[in-house]
């Protein structure tokens, strides 16, 4: 059980930095750049992973990463079934969950103190830091929560495309579904009931903090 926990944080860790870094710049093009169809057709790819079911989207991750799939070619033995894999696949699953809190908060920033941000002759990294950052910060908490829990949970898409190598590619939601189909449910009931505990101390700390967070303070 050690591994799985080792292999579900390491993955869960990864994939949140991952979406982390991507996101926030996605969110802020599809957020405070004009309306188009391309971004339409952007936005609905990206919430796609909310109503798929799981297994249709490992089922064409497994293909995409394979020997012989469009990306797995360029390895040697493909991305399918190796922790890498696992990464891609809950980086595509998870990434609505990162994206759309900050995509709603960006949306939300009011354009006079960006404007005023640029008239006191900050640069991207600057308004990032003293006015984006202080005013969607509960946004950044939000999407990091969330993208990690996820990940946490996920078993559909890590099944598919990870299998159930121990130490490698097995998280304690696979090594659960083990434990259930060996009828050894004293140890399932431990990892069950393990992923409730820490799924809902997440969610207990995010709303916590977000009842309790001090006013927002912006300044240059």
């Amino acid at each position: 059980m050690i591994d799985a926990i080792w292999v579900t944080c390491r993955l869960a860790f990864v994939t949140t930095l991952i979406l982390l870094l991507v996101c926030t710049p996605l969110a802020w093009w599809l957020a405070r750049g004009r309306t188009s169809w391309f971004r339409n057709v952007l936005e609905a790819a990206i919430a796609l992973p909310l109503i798929l079911p799981p297994t249709v989207l490992g089922f064409y991750l497994l293909l995409l990463l394979s020997p012989t799939g469009m990306l797995g070619q360029f390895f040697d033995q493909g991305l399918a079934f190796s922790f890498t894999g696992l990464v891609l696949g809950s980086c595509v699953y998870s990434l609505p969950f990162v994206a759309q809190p900050l995509t709603a908060s960006f949306r939300q920033l009011d354009p006079q103190l960006i404007l005023l941000g640029r008239s006191q002759g900050l640069n991207s990294i600057g308004l990032f830091r003293h006015i984006i950052l202080p005013c969607c910060g509960y946004a950044l908490v939000t999407a990091t929560a969330l993208g990690f829990a996820h990940t946490v949970g996920e078993f559909g898409v890590i099944l598919m495309i990870g299998g159930n190598i121990p130490g490698e590619t097995q998280v304690l939601s696979v090594l659960l579904y083990d434990e259930v189909e060996s009828l050894n449910y004293t140890s399932a009931h431990t990892i069950a009931g393990a992923l409730v505990a820490v799924s809902w101390l997440i969610l207990f700390a995010l709303y916590r903090w977000q009842r309790t967070r001090g006013p927002i303070h912006v300044g240059t």
